[in-house]
C-alpha cells in the first residue's frame, strides 16, 4: 500500500485516551520553549491535501500544537492531491511527477520546511545529498535515549545512511513475519518452524505439510493470506535480494542471469507440486466452500477468502495486524459455519542465506531536519517529542502498527505469541537505482516487463522451461528498450526523452 491510502489507513487505527494524553502533557509540555513568541515550524509530507490536512494534523501534531501554544504548524505536500487531480481533467496519460524532485523542493525552495516526515526509500538519496541534519550530536547534547529502540529500526537507518549516523527517527514501524497453524503440523507429526529460517528451510516445511486433491487441497503456504498471482509473489521473495530487470542505462534487460533463473526455478516449482496455490487451485477451494443455506440462498461467510483462517494453508507470510484479525475470528468462531478454531504462532520471515535476517519491514513515517531548515531548533524539539516515551506509550495502542521503543511492544488483549518475530529483522536495503524513478520517467517501460506475467505461468503449466521464458523475456524486453532509446531526442544530448505517448505508472506492476 503506497501514498494516500496508507496514510489513511493509519489515521483510521489511531487512538489516543484522555488519560494518556494527560500524561503525556504532563511529561512533555516542559521539552519546548514556552515563552510568549509565536513561531511557526513548517512540516514537509510526501502526501496530502493542502485543503484538508486534518488527518495529517491528528497523526502527528495535534498533541504538539496544544502543548506548545507558542507554536503554529504549517504543512506542506509534496505531492498534493487537491491540486494534482486538476492537473490532467482529460484523463489522458502523461508522466508521473518525480516524487523524490518534488521533496528536494521543499527543503531548498524560498521558503524550506523545517521538519520533513519520508518513507524510507528516499533516505539513501537524502542523506547523499546532503538535505538532512545529522541527528546523533543533537541525541548526545540532549541525552535524549534512545536505547530502548528496537535494533532493527536503529540500525535500519543507520545502514540507508551510508555513513553509519542517524539522520532520521520514527516512533512506529512495521514489519512481516511468518504465521504458522500449529495445530496442522501437530497433526502431520512435524516440527513447529522456529525463527531466523531460510527460505529454502520454509518450503520444505511447506511441501510436508501440502496434501490433498482439487478444491479440499491443503497448501503448505502462501505469500500473502489470500494467494495471488505467482509472479506477484515473486516480488516478495526476490525482493531482498536486490536483482534489477534491466540495465541502469536502459539498454538490455538482466533477467536471462543466473540470479533471476534460481528464482524463477525455485518459485515455479511451488506452483507446479501445488505447495503454493495457483489461482486455478484458489478457485477449486472457494467453489468448494460455496455452501447454499436451506432457503437457497449462499451462505456468506465473513471470513471471505482467507486462507490461512480457511484452514487451507499451513503458513503464511503477514504484518502484524493480521495478529488481532485472527484472534477477533477465533472469539467469534461458533457464529462461522464449519470454522474449526486453530492454534497458531509467528516466527521471523524466512531469508536468503546471501541476505541473512532481512526481510519486510516498513519505516513510513522517518522524521528528519532539513539542513536549511530557519526554525531547526524547534524542528528538533518536534521530533524529540513524536519519538518520546509517552508519545510512545499512545502510539502501543495502535494495532496497526509497532512502536519503534520496545517497552511497549507486547501482545495485546490476552494474546500470547511470538511479537519478537516483528522486530528481529532488517529492513530491504534501498537499492542504487530508483527504480520507480525510472518508470515515472519513461511511461513505456513497465511494457518491457509485461511478457514475464504470462511466460511464468506457462512455465508453471509446463508449456515451457524457465531457460526458454527468460530467453523470450529478455528479447521481448530488449526490443522494448531498443524503442525506447531511439525515441526522438531530449534537448540534452545523449539522453532519452520519456515516451510522449503514456501507457502506464509507477504503480502499474511490481517491482522487485
Amino acid at each position: 500500500m503506497t501514498g494516500k491510502w496508507k496514510w489513511i489507513g493509519k489515521l483510521a487505527a489511531t487512538a489516543v485516551s484522555v488519560t494518556m494524553l494527560t500524561g503525556l502533557i504532563s511529561a512533555c509540555s516542559g521539552g519546548g520553549d514556552q515563552s510568549a513568541e509565536n513561531r511557526v515550524l513548517r512540516i514537509g509530507v510526501l502526501y496530502g491535501e493542502a485543503n484538508n490536512d486534518s488527518w495529517v494534523r491528528e497523526q502527528y501534531t495535534n498533541t504538539y500544537e496544544y502543548t506548545h501554544p507558542n507554536i503554529d504548524i504549517e504543512f506542506q505536500f509534496a505531492v498534493d492531491y487537491s491540486a494534482s487531480r486538476f492537473d490532467n481533467p482529460n484523463g489522458e496519460n502523461e508522466k508521473q511527477p518525480d516524487t523524490y524532485e518534488q521533496l528536494t523542493k521543499m527543503l531548498t525552495g524560498d521558503n524550506p520546511v523545517d521538519v520533513v516526515i519520508f518513507d524510507y526509500n528516499y533516505l539513501k538519496r537524502l542523506t547523499q545529498d546532503n538535505l538532512l541534519k545529522q541527528l546523533d550530536p543533537l541525541i548526545t547534547q540532549d541525552k535524549f535515549d534512545i536505547s530502548d529502540y528496537v535494533p532493527t529500526v536503529v540500525d535500519g537507518i543507520k545502514a540507508a545512511s551510508g555513513d553509519n549516523a542517524l539522520y532520521a527517527l520514527t516512533p512506529t514501524f512495521n514489519s512481516s513475519a511468518l504465521y504458522y497453524n500449529k495445530t496442522m503440523f501437530t497433526e502431520a507429526g512435524i516440527d513447529f518452524p522456529t525463527d531466523n529460517m531460510t527460505w529454502d528451510q520454509v518450503f520444505e516445511l511447506a511441501r510436508l505439510l501440502s496434501k490433498g486433491e482439487g478444491g479440499e487441497r491443503q497448501f503448505g503456504m502462501t505469500f500473502n493470506r489470500w494467494g495471488s498471482d505467482g509472479y506477484y509473489d515473486m516480488q516478495t521473495y526476490s525482493a531482498p535480494l536486490g536483482l534489477k530487470k534491466w540495465d541502469d542505462k536502459l539498454e538490455r534487460m538482466t533477467v536471462n542471469e543466473p540470479g533471476w533463473q534460481k528464482v524463477w526455478e525455485t518459485m515455479t516449482g511451488l506452483y507446479k507440486d501445488h505447495v503454493v496455490p495457483t489461482q486455478e487451485d484458489m478457485s477449486l477451494v472457494y467453489e468448494s466452500m460455496n455452501k447454499q443455506n436451506a432457503d437457497g440462498s449462499y451462505y456468506s461467510n465473513p471470513i471471505g477468502g482467507d486462507l490461512f483462517l480457511l484452514g487451507r494453508t499451513a503458513m503464511t507470510i503477514g504484518e502484524y495486524y493480521y495478529a488481532n484479525e485472527i484472534k477477533t475470528t477465533m472469539d467469534n468462531a461458533s457464529k462461522i459455519q464449519d470454522f474449526k478454531p486453530f492454534e497458531w504462532d509467528v516466527v521471523t520471515m524466512p531469508s536468503h542465506q546471501e541476505m541473512p535476517g532481512v526481510g519486510n519491514v516498513y519505516l513510513s513515517d522517518l522524521m528528519g531536519i532539513n539542513v536549511n531548515a530557519p526554525n531547526a531548533d524547534d524542528a528538533w524539539d518536534f521530533i524529540k517529542f513524536t519519538n518520546s516515551r509517552e508519545w510512545a506509550e499512545l502510539k502501543s495502542r495502535n494495532n496497526y502498527q509497532l512502536t519503534a521503543r520496545k517497552e511497549f511492544i507486547k501482545p495485546r488483549d490476552g494474546l500470547t505469541f511470538n511479537i519478537n518475530a516483528f522486530t528481529s529483522v532488517k529492513p530491504i536495503p534501498p537499492q542504487s537505482t530508483d527504480t520507480e524513478k525510472q518508470l515515472r520517467e519513461y511511461p513505456r517501460l513497465y511494457e518491457a516487463e509485461q511478457p514475464a506475467y504470462q511466460l511464468f505461468q506457462e512455465v508453471v503449466q509446463g508449456t515451457k522451461t524457465v531457460e526458454e521464458a527468460l530467453a523470450q523475456w529478455e528479447t521481448e524486453g530488449n526490443k522494448i528498450l531498443t524503442e525506447i532509446k531511439n525515441a526522438p531526442a531530449s534537448p540534452a544530448e545523449g539522453e532519452l526523452k520519456p515516451a510522449a505517448d503514456g501507457g502506464g505508472t509507477a504503480e502499474a506492476v511490481p517491482v522487485g
